[in-house]
């Protein structure tokens, strides 16, 4: 119709907002042909589109009200047909263009339908794909929690290690100067012996000498 999808959608909004009614499959509107003339009326009018909407809405009422040709829906007659060649070949043209919106609804339908398989196939491959992925992350995470736990237990071992053969080495050399303290004690009480000894001999030589001169 050379109707751009935006536009079509717009004409839409306008006639359900006046009370028209389209066939619908969930949200998605289905058009018959009395539904594209209603959008090129729209197309092609001068009037404003919310008067030519109710215009349109008015005509579909009568026409639910009053269908047209009901005695041809009855498949096992062919008595109440009209007669006019032009009546019945309108008769013709509107079923044929009903049947063609239902076989249209029904391709459509069905490759929503394969669609929405396909979409739900998709879907539970990548549920399994996310979730056999979760769970390699998660053994790759507890593997190097385990790895890092072992590491810094080793480390820890290590530091412990060094300490005990710092505090070894220490106690070692603190005994060592205990020890070389305990040393210097003992010679320097010898060698202040040894020089009281010789202080005692000086003055008793001293003592002697001096007895004797007088």
């Amino acid at each position: 119709m050379g109707i751009a999808t935006p536009t079509v959608r717009k004409y839409g909004q306008i006639l359900e907002r006046n009370g028209y009614e389209f066939l619908k499959d969930g949200d998605r509107r289905i058009f018959v042909q009395s539904d594209i003339s209603a959008l090129i009326a729209l197309r092609d009018t001068d009037k404003p589109l919310d008067n030519t909407a109710k215009n349109l809405v008015e005509e579909q009422k009568e026409r639910l009200e009053t269908p047209p040709y009901t005695d041809v829906a009855l498949p096992d007659t062919y008595e109440n047909l009209p007669q006019d060649p032009n009546q019945l070949k309108e008769v013709l043209m509107v079923l044929a263009n009903e049947l063609a919106a239902a076989r249209e609804m029904n391709v459509q339908l069905t490759n929503d339908m394969s669609h929405l398989k396909l979409t739900v196939s998709r879907l539970q491959q990548d549920h399994h794909a996310i979730g056999a992925a979760v769970g390699n992350a998660a053994q790759k995470t507890n593997a190097k929690i385990e790895k890092l736990t072992e590491q810094q237990r080793k480390h820890y071992e290590n530091l412990l290690e060094q300490e005990k053969q710092k505090s070894d080495i220490l106690q070692k050399e603190i005994q060592d100067l205990k020890d070389e303290q305990k040393k210097e004690w003992r010679l320097q009480s010898d060698f202040n012996q040894r020089l009281e000894k010789v202080i005692q001999r000086t003055e008793k030589r001293s003592w002697l000498s001096s007895l004797f001169r007088k």
